[in-house]
């Protein structure tokens, strides 16, 4: 069967590798152009794009799903297109070329989390599973008949990097399984059935930490905005990076924001009990544990906004 992948970031890389693992001639790789990276801001393919370079697979580079694009897509006369993390709307037009369409690898239990941050919003919402979906895709958002599941617990301590890098591989299996059904006609999508969530994508201010909160929400928040955007306060007028932090259900007599430094420790108030800092980053510096950062400053005459 004739495969035309559509991803972008790494997480979508494993999926890649599946398919051809599993023996797909993947004809062609649509992903978006070059973006700059780091503080020199240097054009870089994204990863999906270097992956299939060394696999010697045609690159397709499109922002969008444009008319061109469907025709070089189409060019390429593939029997399905697998789509994990492209990262743009494909319209009616390139939905129609493959004869068994698009098929989408999506990291929640759908019609849960719909959107393009599902694992991020299920560790903010403090969801216990969560877990991979693949469905055919159709021209509503997440909405069409679903192929196969997998689950996934969320442990205490997941990042939304580290369940989406755990999903990345279990979905990977998924995807080929999915593909081999169809390519054998056996697949048999049913119909979408449950209580609908949306996912939107997470802004910087979806990281900012409110410490009016309860202490659980506040970790969970924590958690669910790394590696990206990242989890952030402010103090004297400038914005602090944080890293995940530890509840503390031991200490309940600090104010929301207030801070306290042990000599080990550094802890911080919210609407509950006390969390522990992990590593900080003040402005204009690098991110550091924060107990070093704490030795410098007079936390206890400052609190967190």
């Amino acid at each position: 069967m004739r495969v035309l992948f559509a991803g972008t970031p790494a997480v979508a890389v494993p999926s890649l590798d599946a398919l051809v693992d599993a023996g797909f001639d993947v004809v062609a790789v649509l992903t978006r152009p070059d973006a700059p990276t780091g503080r020199k801001r240097v054009l870089t393919p994204s990863p999906v794009a270097a992956r299939a370079a060394e696999l010697g697979i045609d690159i397709i580079h499109a922002g969008k799903v444009d008319t061109e694009t469907t025709e070089r897509i189409a060019s390429y006369e593939p029997d399905v297109a697998a789509i994990v993390a492209y990262g743009g709307i494909v319209p009616k037009a390139a939905l129609a070329v493959p004869r068994h369409g698009w098929i989408n690898l999506h990291f929640s239990l759908l019609p849960a989390w719909r959107g393009a941050a599902p694992v991020q919003r299920a560790v903010i919402a403090g969801d216990d599973i969560t877990g991979a979906a693949t469905f055919q895709l159709e021209e509503g958002l997440d909405t069409g008949p679903v192929f196969g599941t997998v689950t996934e617990a969320v442990r205490a301590d997941d990042t939304a990097g580290d369940l989406l890098e755990r999903l990345s591989r279990s979905g990977a299996v998924l995807l080929s399984q999915t593909l081999s059904a169809v390519d054998a006609g056996r697949a048999a999508p049913e119909p979408q059935s449950g209580e609908v969530s949306l996912a939107p994508k997470l802004t910087l201010d979806d990281g900012r930490i409110d410490w009016r909160q309860p202490a659980l929400a506040i970790n969970r928040r924590a958690r669910g905005v790394t590696p990206e955007p990242g989890a952030w306060t402010m103090l004297d007028g400038q914005r602090v990076k944080l890293e995940p932090l530890q509840l503390r259900p031991d200490v309940r007599d600090l104010e929301p924001g207030r801070l306290r430094f042990d000599g080990k420790s550094v802890l911080a108030g919210t609407g509950s009990h006390a969390v522990q800092l992990g590593r900080i980053q003040p402005a204009g510096k690098k991110m550091m544990a924060s107990a070093d950062w704490a030795r410098g400053v007079a936390v206890e005459s400052v609190e967190f906004e």
